[in-house]
Order: C-alpha cells, then sequence, then structure tokens
C-alpha cells in the first residue's frame, strides 16, 4: 500500500520538473542572441509506477527529470563544415585574383602593358621613322623601351611581394589552425569531466561547434565521437566520449585531449621549385617531423587556396623519363639523364626551372640537385642532365641503374594559374620579345657603321653586370645545343631582370637603325622590321597571338579565375547560408515557441503548487479532524 503522502510527493516531483523547464525556459530566452547557442529543453519521463496490491494493480509515481540537453542535429553541422570548407577556399581566391586582376589592368588611366607598348611600338617608332638619324628621336625610343622593361620589372615585383604575402598567410593560417585545435582539446577534456558526472556540457558543446565552424573554413575536417565504455563492464557506457577531428583524408589533428600540432618550415635556397618563387617559402609539418601534403586536394579549405595560389603552374612542372645515369668526371656526384616530351620543357624560354638547385624525384627517391644541363639533338629531341648533389647532402643515397625508365618530376603538377604560371607567362614573353627584337637589330648597323648592339637584356645579380646572350647558347634557332642553368642565355632573362643595353641607355645614338652602311637616311627597312615585330604573327607568336595581344592572353586567364572564383563564392556563401537556417530551425531559439513554453510550463508549476495546496488540505483534514 502506497504511503499516506505519496500523492504530495508524485505533486512534489512535477513542482520539479515544472521548475526546471521553466529554468531552461528562461536560458533559452537570455540566449536568444548568442552565436552558437543551441536551444536546449528538458527530457521527462514518467517515474516507474509502484505496486500498490490493490485490484488496479500500480498507481503512478509521478515525472523524473533525466537531463536538460541542447537540440542539435550533427548532420546538418557536417554539411555545413564541408560547404564552409568551399566557402573560405574561394573566398581566398577571390581576394587574390581580384589582386593580380589589378596589377594586369591597363584602362588606360593607369600605365599598363598596352599603354606603354604602344608608346614604345608605335608612337616612338613612328617618330624614329620620321626621322631616322635624329638623337633626340632615337633618345626617346630608348626611353620607352626603358619604359616598358621597367614595367614587367614592376609588376614582376608586385607579384613576388604577393607570393610573400600569401606566404606569410598559410603560415598564420597554421597557427590558427594550432590554436583552434588546443582549444577543442580543451574543450573535450572539460566536457567529459562534466559528464562523466552524469551531467550535460551544453554550453561547452555550443563553443566547441563555433570552433570547430571557424576550423572548418580554413581546412577540411571529419569530426567523429564514439562513447567511451568500462572496460571492466564492456556494456556500460562511462559518460565520456572519445572526440576525433580528422583532416586531409584521414590525419589526425584532435584525439580528445590530446592534438597534433603543426609547424611551418622555410625552403632553403636549394630547396626551390621555380625559378621565379621567393626565397623561404613555407612547409607545413605535424610535431612529429611527419611532412603535411599540402597539394592534397582533400585539404581544401583556405590553406587549399593558399598553396594553389603560391605554388599553382597550371600542370607544367617538370617531369620526364630517366634515360640514363652516371657520374660527374671526379666521380664524386651522380647524374641523372632524363628525356621529356611536353612542349614548355622543350622550349627553354617556357621554362621555370630554379637555377639554384632543388630536389628531383626519381622513381619515388628524393634527391638534392645542384645544376643541370638542357641538350637538344638535331632531331629535336630533347634531354636534361642534372648534376645530384654530393652523397652527404642527399643521405648518402648514390643513384643506380635501377632508377633508369623511371619517373623523374620536380614540384607538384597543380592545376590552378597561381603566382608561378604568371611569372612564367611574363618571363616567356620577355625572352621571345627579346630574342626576337635583338636579332632584327644586332643585324644592322648604327649611324657610325657600327655593328648593332641588343636592346634588351638582363641584370645579372651578383654584379652590376648585364647577360650578353652569346650564340653558342642560343637555344631558339633549331638544330643540336647545349645549355646549362648556369650559362649566359635567355633562359637567365626574367621580368624581375628585364632590362635596356647601359651602353644604349647611356647613348642612344649607338641604337642602329638600318641594315647596310650604304643605305641611305630614308632607308627604314629595319624598323619597319622592328615595327612589324607587334603585330606580325610570323615575326614573333605568343600563345598563338601576336606580340601586342600579350595582354589579352593573360587577362583572359585572370578574368576566368577571377570570374570563377567569385562565382563558387557567391554560390558556396548562398548554400551556407541556406544551412545555416537549417541548423538555426533546428537549434535556434524561437522567441514565439518559447513565449508558448513559459505559458506551458508555468500552467503546470501552478497546477503542482495548487496540487500540493490540495494535498495538505488533505492532510489538515486527515490528521487534525478525524483524530487519526
Amino acid at each position: 500500500m502506497p504511503s499516506t503522502f505519496f500523492g504530495l510527493n508524485t505533486a512534489y516531483t512535477g513542482l520539479l520538473a515544472n521548475n526546471a523547464a521553466l529554468n531552461t525556459t528562461s536560458n533559452n530566452i537570455a540566449n536568444v542572441q548568442t552565436p552558437g547557442y543551441s536551444r536546449q529543453h528538458v527530457v521527462q519521463e514518467a517515474a516507474n509506477a509502484l505496486r500498490v496490491f490493490q485490484t488496479y494493480g500500480c498507481a503512478g509515481a509521478g515525472v523524473e527529470t533525466l537531463a536538460i540537453e541542447r537540440i542539435r542535429d550533427d548532420f546538418y553541422d557536417q554539411k555545413y563544415w564541408d560547404n564552409n570548407t568551399k566557402t573560405g577556399e574561394y573566398e581566398i581566391k577571390a581576394y587574390y585574383m581580384k589582386q593580380v586582376e589589378t596589377y594586369f589592368e591597363d584602362n588606360g588611366v593607369d600605365s599598363g602593358f598596352k599603354t606603354i607598348f604602344d608608346d614604345f611600338m608605335l608612337e616612338a617608332m613612328q617618330e624614329l621613322l620620321k626621322d631616322p638619324s635624329s638623337d633626340s628621336a632615337k633618345a626617346q625610343f630608348v626611353g620607352k623601351a626603358d619604359a616598358l622593361a621597367e614595367y614587367f620589372n614592376s609588376l614582376g615585383g608586385n607579384m613576388e611581394a604577393l607570393q610573400k604575402d600569401i606566404n606569410a598567410e598559410l603560415k598564420l593560417k597554421t597557427d590558427e589552425i594550432n590554436s583552434l585545435a588546443s582549444e577543442i582539446a580543451t574543450l573535450n577534456k572539460q566536457i567529459n569531466v562534466i559528464e562523466l558526472s552524469g551531467s550535460k556540457a551544453n554550453e561547452l558543446r555550443d563553443k566547441r561547434t563555433l570552433l570547430l565552424d571557424e576550423l572548418s573554413k580554413i581546412v577540411d575536417i571529419e569530426c567523429i565521437e564514439t562513447p567511451i565504455y568500462d572496460a571492466n563492464q564492456p556494456d556500460r557506457e562511462t559518460g565520456a566520449n572519445r572526440f576525433l577531428i580528422r583532416l586531409a583524408g584521414g590525419q589526425v589533428l584532435v584525439d580528445t585531449a590530446e592534438y597534433t600540432g603543426l609547424y611551418c618550415k622555410a625552403r632553403e635556397l636549394y630547396e626551390k621549385v621555380h625559378q621565379t618563387d621567393i626565397d623561404g617559402l613555407y612547409e607545413v609539418y605535424w610535431d612529429n617531423g611527419e611532412k603535411l601534403n599540402l597539394y592534397n586536394p582533400l585539404l581544401g579549405g583556405e590553406l587549399y587556396a593558399l598553396v594553389q595560389l603560391r605554388d599553382g603552374n597550371n600542370n607544367e612542372n617538370f617531369q620526364g623519363t630517366i634515360t640514363a645515369v652516371g657520374t660527374t668526371e671526379d666521380g664524386s656526384q651522380d647524374t641523372v639523364t632524363v628525356s621529356v616530351e611536353n612542349v614548355y620543357l622543350k622550349d627553354l624560354n617556357k621554362s621555370n626551372l630554379s637555377d639554384q638547385g632543388g630536389i628531383i624525384n626519381l622513381g619515388n627517391h628524393l634527391y638534392y640537385y645542384d645544376s643541370w644541363e638542357y641538350n637538344r639533338a638535331e632531331d629535336g629531341s630533347v634531354t636534361y642532365t642534372f648534376t645530384l648533389s654530393d652523397a652527404e647532402k642527399n643521405g648518402g643515397k648514390r643513384v643506380n641503374e635501377d632508377r633508369i625508365y623511371k619517373e623523374a618530376t620536380i614540384g607538384k603538377d597543380i592545376a590552378y594559374q597561381g603566382i608561378p604560371y604568371y611569372m612564367n607567362q611574363m618571363n616567356e614573353w620577355v625572352r621571345t620579345f627579346s630574342q626576337k627584337f635583338n636579332d632584327i637589330i644586332t643585324s644592322g648597323v648604327d649611324t657610325a657603321g657600327d655593328a648593332g648592339n641588343m636592346l634588351f637584356v638582363g641584370d645579372k645579380t651578383t654584379d652590376n653586370d648585364q647577360y650578353d646572350f652569346p650564340a653558342e647558347n642560343r637555344f631558339d634557332l633549331g638544330g643540336a645545343v647545349t645549355v646549362t642553368s648556369e650559362d649566359d642565355s635567355y633562359y637567365q632573362l626574367t621580368a624581375m631582370n628585364f632590362n635596356v643595353f647601359t651602353p644604349i641607355y647611356n647613348n642612344a645614338s649607338l641604337l642602329a637603325t638600318k641594315y647596310s652602311v650604304s643605305d641611305g637616311v630614308e632607308q627604314v627597312d629595319l624598323l619597319k622590321d622592328l615595327s612589324n615585330l607587334a603585330t606580325d604573327k610570323e615575326a614573333m607568336t605568343f600563345r598563338g597571338s601576336s606580340c601586342n595581344e600579350f595582354l589579352q592572353c593573360v587577362l583572359s586567364d585572370i578574368a576566368l579565375n577571377a570570374n570563377r572564383a567569385n562565382t563558387f563564392e557567391t554560390n558556396y556563401t548562398d548554400i551556407g547560408k541556406m544551412i545555416d537556417n537549417q541548423r538555426i530551425s533546428i537549434s535556434g531559439v524561437d522567441e514565439d515557441e518559447e513565449a508558448v513554453n513559459l505559458v506551458k510550463y508555468q500552467n503546470g508549476y501552478n497546477l503542482s503548487s495548487k496540487m500540493i495546496q490540495t494535498l495538505t488540505e488533505v492532510y489538515d483534514r486527515l490528521i487534525l479532524e478525524t483524530g487519526v
């Protein structure tokens, strides 16, 4: 038989349950504008009924308040994180491609390529054609040539500075990953401490989700939470959970209260990939020394976008087949000969291979190399011979004949058109234009009858001298030729060191204006050939276009990438808002709904209080007035 005060206890459980529900509603209303807050609700169930050994069997014992839990759907969280990764990637690309677009832009107001090139090849050339013997016309022409060289120097400097900024931001994002991972690991520990006692750490879980939102924008993440079972009772959950964060296709960043940090290490000078790369580009490593594969498409997010922008080469990395191995004359260093088939490797004007040494992958074995040699046979086939660094630098590894017929690569073939690609486009144009221009002008004579000098050359970095590009190192004239990475060839000419030949800059009268000494003053065949160079595709071609269409070719690439980035950024941002709205519809606080709950739980509390009041009167009558 139940206690005389059984009904009072039943009403008391209702009072507690409704009081907990009111407090939870109050908390929800207070956090209606709190970012990341998940609506909470009280989990209740009917208490176990008591057997009363009467004809009706059992009597209800009230309600039990089990927990206060947050309302959250992990499915929408993961969807949001996946989309957030894409949003972060294209936001970064859109931001930096806008800068690239600005650098190359020629709107007729700012001095861009078309303006400067037209001033040089049209206006200054026309003045020179009017009076080829005029020193002032020659000086104006040389001045415009210097302006063209300065334009490429400035543009190359801007692109180098942009690569430096991207590289610095990559380090900042790596540090941010570490900071977020550390905070999440700390929260995991706090959550487990609380939930081991049977409570729910709702606010801490919300805080962790906010951090995961931030992390998912930087890099693609996968979160796995599994309950921890009692080792002595395998079927009993302890209340604690193991929380894993994986990135880049499975690498563990956070494991409950522990995390594996990342750090950046700058490449050495002898580890450069591209000729135009700035010094000190970062590689990212785990704390255990393992290298993070920055080129893994699964990496995603802002980090992957930065890598693509910094290192993107439009799939034009060095790749070929090993055909022979050997040693240097003194036997101290190994050599490897690699046959290539790609057009951009057969033409050194298109080459962006490092001239300071680097790392070459020979059949999945990495080696340092010091220099290379370009060899083109009479039949047009091309090989590169790499001189590997000494055995000590290569960790004692030597190259054996078992490497023959295996693949050799340098760098990664990154499909995106990043800074190295645009730098290489500039280099190719500068080299090709300088070769064609110099060939014409050196075939003539100046006013004094002396042989013509080159107008466009490259400045050496080691001294105040300039490259003179001897004929034996020309790789654009056909036939067999051998050129090394250290030779004075047009390969050494880049947008950064592009310049006017100093003697002509100082004395414009040295500029050749006619083919022969016997030509009269009015003979302008040489100048006309130079003028035709701008528009005649047979005289010079760049990507199937004429010389003066350089900007259109490059801007088409930039515009395509910028438009693609802007379009995808907008699309993924809109999708993100839609998914977030779905999340909020489930976990967000609805003011109207909470107002209804407030009235509902208030009525429940009042009724439980009324029940206790009624039972109190019953007990008063029973005890005080019946004499029981």
